[in-house]
């Protein structure tokens, strides 16, 4: 409530009777939620011009957001540019604090207040581990992150989009060189890549750059990509084949020209640097690093968005482990197997050639896994609108990983769409080798990358019109993948799913994998656990195959912290929709409760409590139908 329209009804209701005049509570309560419509209406349209001020420092999110304005440019990947965009954020965040009167603002509005300033406090903390990240890895490097983002997100639908195209190959080159810079300023410092991470980014920068324009054989992923795009603009009529040769030509010299140099400077880097990497055998997390253990704590808190140390996760860990290979025992009685749990995982995981188990490792079986997933995912859309009153407008799709960055056993991912629906979201699937994914898990994998998991909950939160802009576009991982690990649990209850004793023993498997992820991320990070170490403790507690175990562990060794996030963020949803079943009884409505959760877009774990809780009272408060 205002302060100024208190003061004013307190001294209207002293000047009237003892008992106040209902007429007059009536007309209190309409200015009251006068004032604070025009103050909500005047917050976002300041968030949404200041968003847009940061907007303009980011084509590349400018094209994620399907936007064509600066479709010719590239992000700058200095620490300058690092430097003006925080000076931008605190400004901003200053003029908040000046501008606006935090008390006086709905919930809603407090809610986005605090992001705000919580997203600018987490840069500004940033800035002391600059030297700490990895900026070329094997796992999200921009190596591979800028020819999928060309190829992928870079919408050809006139002349004019290719020519852009062509400009943003030199302009991608030139913010590849920065980066590379910053790599060799850390590399400087103390900080290195392992060497598994370095043979990753050469293998995926040689298949970049393998093919014409530049080497001779077939054209390149990228170069055949850009073919692709002129030619259908020439038969849709929107270039002539004599323009669409022109601009062939400046696509291979631009490629020929800075991009090789780049891929060629960074595989030189790499290998060079290779040499410096932290040994094999013994630890390659942050501990390896100066500052390292700070650094991992910082990770922590921006992943899981909590105060939960590294001891504390890791015992979190251990006592999930235990507890769901309890529900895992079970299933192995169910389908009458009498050896030990670890020799059930064998005989999942090593019988190859079972097609109970395995997709051939072929053409065909690729195709198979692809068309299964989309069955899926088609099959659980029927059950979501008794689940949620809010439902994604943009399609999904799902895809095979492109050549130049598919791994054996990688994990899965998804790549959201636009908020207008026009480019559906991408449900990506590793497929290089069928031998390490095992049917059981395809399942529980759609629903947790597609619905109800990360393409509901992106999707949903990019469409969001009740919010300003740059919340339909904040991202917390313990928010983001917490729902997708509470979404496998949420199919779970979806009549028609996981209906083999195998995909269900899946489904345990990937929340097994998340526990697992607790002990393995803290071990490698702050217990100075190996990479053989990890890896064994997978193998030992769950189904996977040794390829998808040390990919994962390999995963955990370059993006410290960010594994912790999946189980953390699913137990406190479950806590919350727990509280709210408890304290709402009969009154509880599982749609309105996943409606509060996704309605608001992602959000630390504790605004996201708070959203939860004055939902709790407002429902409480409100008559009984």
């Amino acid at each position: 409530m205002i302060r100024t329209a208190v003061s004013a009804f307190v001294l209207i209701a002293a000047l009237a009777a003892c008992t106040p005049n209902p007429t007059t509570e009536a007309l209190n309560k309409q200015a009251s939620a006068e004032q604070t419509a025009a103050i909500s209406a005047e917050l976002n349209a300041w968030f949404d011009a200041k968003y847009e001020e940061q907007l303009q420092q980011s084509p590349i999110q400018m094209t994620f957001l399907g936007r064509k304005d600066k479709n010719d440019q590239i992000d700058c990947f200095t620490f300058a540019c690092a430097d003006e965009q925080l000076a931008l954020q605190k400004a901003a965040v200053d003029e908040l604090k000046a501008k606006f009167n935090y008390e006086t603002l709905s919930a809603a509005d407090k809610d986005s207040y605090d992001l705000w300033v919580y997203q600018y406090e987490r840069a500004a903390q940033g800035v002391a581990y600059r030297n700490n990240g990895l900026v070329f890895d094997q796992m999200s490097g921009l190596q591979s992150f800028a020819p999928t983002f060309l190829m992928q997100f870079h919408a050809v639908d006139e002349e004019a989009d290719a020519r852009a195209l062509v400009k943003r190959y030199t302009a991608a080159a030139a913010s590849l060189q920065d980066a590379l810079t910053i790599a060799k300023e850390n590399a400087a410092a103390g900080v290195h890549a392992p060497k598994f991470a370095y043979e990753g980014v050469i293998d995926q920068s040689k298949k970049v750059i393998t093919g014409a324009p530049f080497t001779d054989g077939p054209d390149s992923a990228i170069f055949a990509d850009f073919k692709t795009d002129v030619q259908a603009l020439v038969d849709a009529g929107k270039t002539t084949p004599e323009v669409a040769a022109e601009l062939t030509a400046e696509a291979e010299a631009a490629l020929k020209g800075p991009f090789l140099t780049f891929y060629n400077d960074l595989i030189a880097f790499a290998t060079a640097d290779m040499a410096s990497s932290p040994d094999p055998a013994g630890p390659q997390g942050t501990s390896t690093q100066p500052n390292g253990e700070a650094y991992y704590n910082f990770m922590l808190a921006g992943q899981t968005t909590t105060k939960m140390t590294a001891d504390e996760i890791h015992e979190l860990g251990l006592a999930e482990v235990t507890r769901i290979q309890a529900e895992m025992e079970a299933i192995k009685t169910e389908v009458g197997f009498t050896g030990t749990l670890q020799e059930f995982f064998a005989s999942i995981r090593d019988d190859k050639d079972n097609e109970l188990h395995y997709y051939p490792d072929t053409d065909e079986g690729r195709e198979a896994y692809i068309a299964d997933a989309t069955a899926a995912i088609e099959k659980i859309k029927t059950q979501l609108p008794n689940y949620f009153g809010i439902l994604p407008k943009a399609d999904l799709v799902v895809k095979r990983v492109e050549a130049f960055r598919e791994q054996p056993g990688a994990a899965q991912h998804y790549y959201p769409g636009t908020p207008d629906g026009s480019r559906p979201g991408i449900y990506y699937a590793h497929l290089s080798d069928m031998k390490a994914m095992p049917k059981g898990e395809l399942e529980v994998i759609a629903y947790h990358e597609g619905l109800p998991g990360h393409h509901m909950q992106i999707s949903i939160a990019q469409e969001l019109t009740s919010v300003p802009q740059f919340r339909t576009q904040a991202g917390f991982t313990a928010y983001s993948e917490g729902w997708g690990l509470y979404s496998e649990k949420l199919a779970s209850e979806m009549p028609g799913t996981f209906e083999s004793p195998y995909s269900d023993f899946g489904r345990l498997g990937s929340e097994i994998w998340r526990a697992i992820r607790l002990v393995v991320d803290t071990g490698l990070h702050s217990k100075g656990w190996t990479e053989e170490q990890a890896v064994q403790y997978f193998l030992a507690n769950s189904a996977i195959t040794e390829a998808q175990a040390r990919s994962e562990v390999q995963r955990y060794i370059v993006t410290p912290g960010q594994a912790t996030a999946y189980k953390i963020g699913m137990i406190h949803i479950q806590k919350l929709r727990a509280k709210a079943e408890a304290e709402l009884g009969d009154k509880f409505d599982i749609r309105a409760f996943h409606d509060t959760v996704l309605g608001g877009g992602a959000l630390p774990l504790d605004v996201l409590t708070r959203k939860v809780d004055q939902w709790i009272e407002t429902v409480k408060a409100a008559p009984a139908e």
